[in-house]
């Protein structure tokens, strides 16, 4: 899962129409190094780190630089969104329908999935969706060559250098043929949009192929999202959290991650639900965490919404998931 600056993964920002800005520090020298002296010393490396010969023949077969990979990583310029043009654009009535029909027609998988590893199926079709609308969306780059397009850079080179070489493991496994990889600019790849260190610590063969098709199988999409929460802390009996009221005078050092306390703790300090009701009993621990800053939108999170983080490290993300996911069910 490739994060841009405001949180927007890649192959969401195709799917609305926004331009972001990328992680990152300004411009850099490029790598002064010729292309193809680089391409030459790569592949002994990558040689020398197991990766078959025929796999790199395939992978590198008319390989060049691709400039538009360059101009996106360094020269977008900035959009920036408030958290309710965000959600206006990521969980719209029209995504949150077409979720419902998702969740519809692969019910019986998701309730298979979700069984297996313990998440709820609304919850995969949220990711599903804000990800890349369902599959629609999933990059029109050729991975391999976007990677080798970044790691010859020098901004990031060490960074890419070590995807790329995960994305010619993957290769070499015969997960994907180097012609089929394709993904966002960053290399993000499939359906959940993992990079492809993601893709080899999480990405699942469901049904049992011999192949992790995350570009095509939607058993191994959802196997392979579900196995990454599973394994990064999701929680099957809680919730991610829900959007509250904070009473007049809320000192804001108390919002954030780090500070945890018990549901009956902060109804003491005056938080309710959105809308003034009360918030559940259940002996919960949770965190305030604003969208924007304090006086900004407040939500009261629980452990699953920092799992969302760990997928992306965005609060606009994590919420719109949950938002999507809720909505989806009926609230």
């Amino acid at each position: 899962m490739r994060v841009t600056r405001r949180g927007m993964t890649m192959g969401l920002a195709a799917a609305i129409g926004v331009v972001v800005i990328g992680i990152g520090g300004g411009e850099a020298r490029a790598e002064s190094q010729p292309f193809s002296q680089w391409l030459d010393e790569f592949r002994r490396d990558a040689l020398s780190q197991g990766i078959r010969q025929e796999t790199l023949d395939a992978a590198f077969e008319g390989i060049e630089p691709i400039p538009r990979v360059i101009e996106l990583d360094r020269r977008q310029p900035e959009f920036t969104l408030t958290f309710q043009q965000y959600m206006e654009r990521v969980v719209p009535q029209t995504r949150v329908e077409k979720g419902r029909r998702m969740l519809a027609e692969n019910r019986a998988l998701l309730d298979e999935v979700g069984g297996k590893y313990g998440i709820e199926p609304r919850f995969l079709v949220a990711f599903w969706g804000v990800e890349t609308d369902f599959g629609r969306v999933k990059g029109g780059f050729q991975v391999v060559p976007a990677l080798a397009t970044l790691a010859h850079d020098g901004r990031r080179s060490a960074y890419f250098r070590k995807e790329l070489v995960n994305a010619l493991k993957i290769i070499d496994q015969g997960h994907v043929k180097p012609a089929d990889m394709t993904g966002s600019w960053a290399g993000a790849m499939g359906q959940c949009q993992f990079m492809p260190s993601s893709f080899l610590n999480f990405a699942v063969d469901h049904n049992g192929d011999g192949r992790k098709d995350l570009w095509n199988d939607k058993a191994d999409v959802f196997a392979s999202a579900a196995n990454y929460l599973t394994r990064s802390g999701w929680k099957n009996d809680q919730t991610w959290g829900r959007p509250v009221e904070l009473p007049t005078g809320f000192d804001p050092a108390l919002a954030g991650p780090k500070i945890r306390k018990s549901l009956a703790e902060w109804s003491t300090l005056g938080v309710r639900r959105a809308g003034g009701g009360a918030l559940p009993g259940r002996d919960l621990q949770a965190s305030i965490v604003f969208t924007e800053g304090p006086g900004s939108a407040a939500y009261l999170v629980y452990d699953n919404f920092e799992t969302i983080l760990k997928w992306n490290r965005s609060v606009f993300f994590a919420v719109a998931v949950g938002s999507l996911a809720d909505r989806i069910k009926g609230g």
